[in-house]
């Protein structure tokens, strides 16, 4: 697969069909899994600020069920596809099942650029998109929670339509809400500091203390801010943070050798997570080349962005010193790039472990929405830690027992617990 072809929903595929191999599933079971169960496609028509009108396109796939509810955000994205939005139902499908929460994957999406649109008209989009689904998705059906560059605002509006066409109270129906709304007190929080559990658990097996490393960042957003909020907390030091320039229209890497300052960087970002780089510079970054995140001399990487981050066009540049690579986003490594990775030894946290901490915690809040009872932070974290911490375990485990890297561990765990599911269901 050239870099110039990627397609995100092939890659899942190819990543499933190498691990049905080395699980032996039945061609029927095959069928299944590597397909969604369900798709819905939509134009959403949108009465601008101006008073023209302009439709947008939206999706939902539901990959797979058998497990509980489907569970997965809502992107908006200028340049969100429905096979995006495929490989990432299809992961969070396997994401749920590796720290064994009760649910099955799901994603939607909506073609735009949120940068470009005023609150009234995300608002309009948000309940046109409930419109178009309201009745294939729901607390026992479908969750959605916050994805790319959509927040509890995005959330709470999608759940006020719902309510009203369904006629009652339902904050079960979405994740990621705000806290006074029904939300989970720890969710903004989850998925990044799921980021740093997981590689607080890296670094022990590697033998290596947190003070003792540095780390280089792509994404700027809620999940990398996170991330690094709690690496310095434990001691480690990110010295390089990418991320994209919506003006210029580029991605941006933000340099400081001497170690970033976050509460100084989230002071000149905007809610989407983009650093201004004037006022950077004025505060003694250097301002590189958005790519030269992966090239960084550090011990750690981090990308936190968006899928085909790490490439066989670009995994050659990571500098000899790294040797953990935690993906905090969904799919950012290529199979071509993952090839590269294994043959320089260099120890990954697979997504859909690393970044788990989210639809985890999403899980937490749902219990708690439709029980109408609410835990402290500490306890949403807790647990949070505890769930991870456990998965991680397992994942290991099957990896050192099967000589597997942690990928294929991983995959293997998540693709037999669902395949175990539908076979119990009599699906197949």
């Amino acid at each position: 697969m050239s870099t110039k072809s990627f397609n995100a929903f092939a890659m899942a595929q190819a990543q499933f069909d190498r691990i049905a191999e080395l699980l032996e599933l039945d061609q029927g079971t095959r069928d299944l899994l590597r397909q969604p169960l369900r798709e819905y496609h939509f134009s959403l028509p949108v009465r601008m600020d101006d008073g023209r009108v302009r439709v947008f396109r939206g999706y939902r796939v539901q990959h797979n069920d058998a497990r509980g509810p489907g569970k997965g955000g809502i992107r908006f994205h200028p340049q969100e596809t429905v096979d995006t939005v495929r490989a990432l139902a299809m992961w969070m499908t396997w994401k749920c099942a590796l720290v064994n929460v009760p649910l099955g994957g799901s994603k939607g999406g909506v073609v735009c650029a949120p940068h470009d649109l005023s609150q009234r008209e995300q608002e309009a989009l948000c309940r046109a998109w409930v419109r178009a689904v309201a009745r294939d998705v729901g607390p026992v059906l479908d969750v959605p929670a916050p994805d790319v560059m959509t927040n509890g605002q995005h959330m709470l509006w999608m759940l006020d339509e719902f309510e009203h066409i369904h006629g009652g109270k339902y904050p079960g129906f979405i994740t990621g809400k705000p806290v006074a709304m029904g939300g989970s007190l720890g969710r903004t929080e989850a998925t990044g500091y799921g980021v740093v559990f997981m590689l607080r658990e890296a670094l022990k097996e590697l033998q290596l203390r947190p003070q003792d490393t540095q780390a280089s960042v792509q994404g700027f957003g809620n999940v990398a801010q996170h991330a690094i909020e709690l690496y310095h907390q434990i001691g480690g030091r990110v010295t390089a943070v990418s991320c994209w320039d919506h003006g210029a229209q580029r991605a941006v890497c933000f340099r400081k050798k001497s170690g970033i300052d976050l509460p100084e960087l989230r002071g000149i970002a905007d809610r989407f997570g983009t650093i201004d780089p004037q006022k950077a510079g004025k505060l003694g970054y250097e301002l590189l080349p958005g790519d030269a995140w992966i090239e960084q001399d550090v011990d750690i990487l981090i990308p936190a962005a968006l899928e085909h981050a790490i490439t066989d066009d670009n995994a050659g540049k990571i500098s000899r010193r790294v040797r953990l690579i935690a993906e905090g986003a969904n799919g950012p490594t290529t199979p071509e790039g993952d090839h590269i990775l294994r043959e320089r030894g260099i120890f990954v946290i697979p997504d859909f472990l690393a970044n788990a901490g989210g639809v985890t915690c999403s899980y937490f809040e749902q219990v708690q929405s439709n029980t109408n009872f609410y835990w402290t932070k500490d306890e949403v974290l807790g647990k949070l830690d505890l769930a991870m911490t456990s998965a991680f375990i397992d994942v290991s485990q099957t990896a050192h027992q099967r000589k597997l890297p942690m990928r294929d561990a991983a995959h293997i765990i998540a693709i037999g617990r669902v395949a175990q599911a539908c076979h119990d269901r009599g699906w197949v």
